[in-house]
Parts: C-alpha cells; structure tokens; sequence
C-alpha cells in the first residue's frame, strides 16, 4: 500500500513568468535541498527592540526540536535521500538526491524550462507533498526549482559626471564616528559574481589605506577566481563579471570605511534555497557580524515567491535581528513599480521585512551641493542611465507597532504595511568612485548604499554603550531620544527635496518631505550624532 501523503502548505508555485518548459529534467541528475523544520513561535514584531541573545539562548529557547530532525532524517532516508548538515538553531537540514528520487520524495515532476530572462533552469508547478509522517514537521522544501529569485542593478554607463565620491568625503559627508572598523565583522550577500582582491588591493593602494582581511564563503555558490571566469562560455562570462562588479563595489565601499574589520563575503545561488542558506550561515558565524549587507531582491509580491519561502526567509531575519545583527537590505533601484509593470506599487523583499534596516537612495545635484531623492528617468533601469530608490508601502507585511509613523499606501485598501525604506545614502550621481578590473569604475545604486550603512554600524559600534552590544538598529530609530525628537529624525539629515519615486506606468510615487518619508526615511546618517543618541 503506497505511504499516505499531504499537500506541504504554501509550497504552490506557478510555472515561471515568461518561461516555457522545454523538457524533463535528468532523473540521474544529483540536487541538493534545504528542508527546514517548525520550532517554537518566534516573539512577534513588536518585540523587535527587545534584548538580545546569545546563539546557545537563542538555538535553546527556538531552535527546532531534536526528536524532529530525527524523524525527518529517518523518513527521507527511507526515500533513499542522503541527509546531512542537520542545524537545530537554523531549523533546517540538507538532503540529496537524484531527480527521480526527489521527485517522487516531494511529489513533483521536474522540468526544464527557459525565458528570455533566466535562459534555462530548472523547475517545477504545482505543490509539493511529503509524506504523511512529517505532516506539521517539515514547513519548506527548498533547491528542487531553480529559477532566479534575486536581481540588482546593472553596472552604469557614465559618462561626463562630477568626479566620483572618495572614501574620505563619505566620511565627512556622513559624519563617520573615527575609528577603522578593528574588531568588527561585516557579513556581505551575493548570490552570483566573485571577488577579486587586485582589485581591492588597488582600491587601497590608491586612497593609502590598508588592505581588510576578505573571506569569501561559499554558501552553495562556488568562490571562483577571474582566470576560471575567463574560461567560461561567453554569455555566463559576461554575466559573471558584471556581477563581480558588483560584489567589489560592496567590498571597496565596507573596506574603504572599515579597513580593520574582518569581511565575509557569502557567495549562494540566486534561489530560495540560497536565500535560506546564506543567511543561515551569517546569522550561525562566529564571531557573529554586526551587519550584514544585502543588495539584492525582488519584488514581495512576484508570485515567483512561494509563500513558505516569504515566511522562512522572514525568520531567518529575525533570528539575526534578535541575535543583534543588523541586516541592511537595499530599497531597490526601480521606484515605486519595481519592475512589475503593473500600474501598481511596489516593494522590495526582504527590504519589505520587519527584521532588516531598509536603505534608500540619494544623488547631489545643483550648485551649491544639495542631496535629493534618486530618480533618474524613467525612474528604473529599463534605460540606460535610469534608476530610481524603491520605497512604499508593505502590502505584505504589517506595520510594526515600533514602526512610529503613517504614511498612506498609493494602492486602494492596501493594509496598513510596513514602510520603506527606514534610511538613506547616495545611489546617485557623482557616485562612489571605485575600481574594477584594475580601471576606475564608478558605481552607484541602493546596492552602494546598503553596504554603506553596514560600514558606519561597524565604526559606530565600539563607541556605543553598553561597552560594543550589538543590537538590531531599525527599531531604535523610531524611539524618541533625549531630546524628545525620533532617533532617526534627530540622528540623520531628512530629505526633503527631489522628485518622488514614480516609475514607468505609474502618475505618482512617493514624495519626500519633513520628518519621515516613503522615498529616503529618516535620510541620511548623521553617524556621530547617531552614535551619541544609541549609547
């Protein structure tokens, strides 16, 4: 008698926008999976600001129960799966497999598809079902599809622009507190691309400061060099390096601002599994990183998402967050359409999450020099040159009571959402002057301004007391300070000029002003001062 089987919740996805399926995936073919597991109720939102934990209180007070991972252990084995990595404070596990052994493990029929926009991938429709067994155990199975669950800009083409900003005006801009970041681990996320330490190395050669300690950390993405991506087909070669344009902007930008601090840089595939994996790992690191900078995302809603990965990806936020990380995640680079196309506001996740600092963008126009909202027409990258810093309103996730403001969403009867972005720094022109592959490459985007303000929490942090506590920023700048004001309001220059981030198909986006605002937050850091307001 065949074993009694359940429907996985929120396991349902649809076949890929814009792709076709092509043809049945290899059932010889060998495949990784993240199955993650219940654990008990994690505090709700609310509670964000409250003290933190160490990673024993934490694995000891929500991690998932021992006799779960061993019955899960036993049933897929029984499969024929291989089961390893088993993490009870990460709630999850690894299992592999060929094709047809996951296939009939999870229920689904494996394809392969292709789109314009992906090329050929792995994937699968429908739901998922495990067996009966595990019904209430097993919350996700992750990996068995592949499609590509992450995006961030493309590198610009630019061309008669101011010069650059330096690491030095960043510091003066921004009001560094002094300091070089000893001490301190900054944890980065790429999801494609590699790093190149010529480059970094010329960078700090260039501006005399020392070379940081850079390790990159495979989370299920190989760490390749730039010989092995000159051996690649062409089309990959050139994605590849237009990716590790990217990771070294995010690595220049924390290194020139921090060149005594320890840098992971975690390099997973741009999948739901790589998302879940790679946080895991930063969040499970020791020592722990004070910040970790996310540039990538998509769209909360795309229905790409499944609902489990949404809410799995979500805990894992809110692990680090309790655990005193605190994860920087770029706004976006679209506006207010963020590339939906559908005459709709839009947000970024995780950017959208409760448990990360949200980061917008900035530019300097006029003379004199004054910082305003990013947006340069069309207000996304759909034309060369155009970008705009995402923001808006959550229709995904509620409004944290310690979320202290209103703003009103442009969709009709959205709920009253989570507002981003919390924070800004430049995206814009003149940019951030950088190098890559040994030239000057100046870049820019919310993907720059993420990694920025992962910089300043590791030169703000052995400044604050209690004596280097780490703690989850994003709620504790809508607290009041000594002075009655908001810390953001009273710890961050507002922005309160430029255009509103409206994008292609949309009349309107979201205007800044005083105070707070669904385009640049509170604005940008004012570090000395926000220093002196968290002690």
């Amino acid at each position: 008698m065949a074993e009694a089987r359940v429907e996985l919740p929120g396991s349902h996805r649809p076949q890929a926008i814009g792709a076709e399926q092509v043809g049945t995936a290899d059932p010889g073919e060998e495949v990784e999976v993240t199955v993650t597991l219940r654990g008990p109720d994690l505090p709700s939102a609310e509670a964000a600001a409250g003290p933190r934990l160490t990673p024993d209180a934490y694995e000891a007070a929500y991690g998932a129960d021992a006799g779960d991972a061993a019955k899960v252990k036993e049933e897929l084995e029984k499969l024929g799966l291989q089961v390893y990595d088993v993490s009870l404070a990460g709630r999850s596990l690894h299992a592999r497999g060929t094709v047809a052994q996951l296939d009939a493990a999870f229920g689904v029929s494996l394809g392969v598809y292709e789109s314009a926009s992906q090329g050929r991938f792995r994937g699968r429709a429908g739901d998922i079902t495990i067996p009966a067994a595990l019904d209430g155990i097993v919350t996700g199975v992750f990996g068995l599809d592949d499609r590509r669950m992450a995006r961030r800009k493309a590198i610009p083409t630019l061309t008669q622009l101011p010069p650059a900003l330096t690491p030095a005006d960043l510091e003066d801009r921004y009001h560094f507190p002094p300091g070089d970041g000893t001490g301190q681990t900054v944890a980065v996320a790429e999801f494609f691309g590699a790093y190149f330490p010529s480059d970094l190395k010329a960078f700090c050669q260039k501006y005399g400061r020392p070379v940081p300690a850079v390790t990159p950390i495979s989370a299920g993405f190989p760490v390749v060099t730039l010989d092995q991506i000159a051996h690649l087909a062409p089309d990959v070669r050139k994605e590849m390096l237009e990716a590790s344009g990217e990771v070294m902007m995010d690595v220049e930008i924390i290194a020139a601002l921090c060149p005594a601090a320890q840098i992971s840089v975690y390099f997973a595939p741009f999948t739901q599994k790589g998302w879940i994996d790679l946080i895991n790992m930063a969040a499970s690191a020791n020592p722990l990183p004070v910040a970790l900078s996310i540039s990538w995302g998509l769209a909360e809603d795309s229905p790409n998402w499944t609902r489990n990965a949404i809410r799995e990806i979500n805990l894992r936020l809110q692990a680090a967050s309790m655990l005193g990380v605190t994860t920087c995640v770029s706004s976006g680079d679209d506006g207010v359409g963020d590339q939906v196309n559908d005459h709709k506001a839009h947000v970024n996740f995780p950017a959208t999450s409760p448990f990360v600092l949200s980061v917008g963008g900035t530019m300097l126009e006029g003379t004199p020099t004054e910082e305003v909202v990013w947006w340069n027409a069309p207000g996304d990258r759909s034309v060369r040159g155009g970008g705009s810093t995402g923001g808006g309103v959550s229709t995904e996730f509620d409004r944290p009571a310690w979320q202290t403001v209103t703003v009103t969403s442009l969709n009709p009867r959205s709920i009253d959402g989570r507002i981003v972005p919390d924070v800004s720094a430049l995206a814009g022109s003149p940019f951030y002057d950088l190098i890559f592959l040994g030239h000057d490459a100046p870049n820019g985007g919310t993907s720059a301004s993420a990694p920025l303000w992962a910089a300043l929490l590791a030169r703000m942090q052995p400044g604050l007391a209690p004596a280097n506590q780490r703690r989850f920023l994003a709620p504790l700048l809508y607290g009041n300070g000594p002075g009655g004001q908001p810390v953001g309001q009273a710890g961050c220059t507002g922005i309160t000029r430029g255009e509103d981030n409206r994008s292609p198909g949309m009349r309107e986006g979201y205007p800044p002003g005083p105070g707070y605002d669904a385009v640049t937050g509170w604005g940008t850091p004012i570090g000395t001062k926000l220093q002196q307001l968290l002690s």
